[in-house]
């Protein structure tokens, strides 16, 4: 299964919703990983509600190579969903206490408690006021910029977090544009397998309605608990 991932979201508000066009901070600010994580944090704890789209890679090794893509929506406290749209449907869904992931093309549903689920999407949450940075990560640099063309666009920093607890990850990287807005995140997991997302568009306190964020498996749906499945094989 997909471990733990990690993410902050969204710049300053400006008037009328709009995200604000601030300037870059000073170089010498932009070089120091704890400044840069805290305008992070601080930039997303203005934010109730979040959209975005995105375009999520999964890579293992040189064995399988997976592109979807969709729109996540976030709200505050803790409520998170990610639809996606192509190449198949199905979505991902925090409700504040379960995280259910479903395929409709299935008919199954998983359900997890939120805090104990493994899925890599569940630190997101963290983006709708339940966690910081320095709760997911032992501890935070700037990887330096060594030019190029994979190299990030001037004015952007990549932050690299070292896991706490290396079951969840061994390794992330945050890039963050000159608004401290996060525009992509790349994880690196056991098995040498990766998941990166990039995130595009986004949009800050949209009207969403909470019941966006609630699930009902339809009828037919089955439905497993994963708790109960894992208690089943101790």
């Amino acid at each position: 299964m997909r471990a733990l991932l990690l993410g902050v979201l969204l710049s300053l508000l400006a008037v009328g919703g709009r995200t604000a066009d601030l300037p870059a901070a000073p170089a010498a600010q932009r070089e120091d990983a704890e400044a840069v994580a805290r305008a992070v944090e601080a930039h997303y704890k203005h934010a109730v509600t979040l959209r975005a789209v995105f375009l999520e890679t999964y890579n293992s090794g040189e064995t399988e190579l997976r592109m979807e893509s969709g729109t996540v929506y976030f709200r505050r406290p803790g409520l998170m969903r990610w639809d996606y749209t192509s190449p198949q449907k199905k979505f991902f869904l925090v409700d504040g206490h379960y995280a259910w992931f479903y395929i409709p093309a299935d008919h199954t549903a998983s359900r997890a408690s939120a805090r104990k689920s493994a899925d890599w999407r569940t630190p997101f949450a963290l983006l709708t006021g339940k966690a910081r940075l320095s709760d997911l990560c032992r501890g935070i640099s700037v990887v330096p910029n060594q030019g190029g063309p994979s190299s990030p666009p001037a004015g952007d920093v990549v932050l690299d977090c070292a896991p706490k607890h290396k079951e969840a990850f061994l390794d992330a990287q945050i890039e963050v544009d000159r608004t401290d807005r996060i525009v992509n995140v790349l994880v690196k997991q056991p098995g040498d397998v990766s998941v990166e997302v990039r995130f595009g568009n986004w949009e800050e306190n949209i009207p969403l309605s909470k019941s966006l964020f609630r699930f009902q498996p339809p009828p037919g749906v089955t439905v497993v608990d994963q708790q109960a499945l894992a208690g089943s094989m101790d």
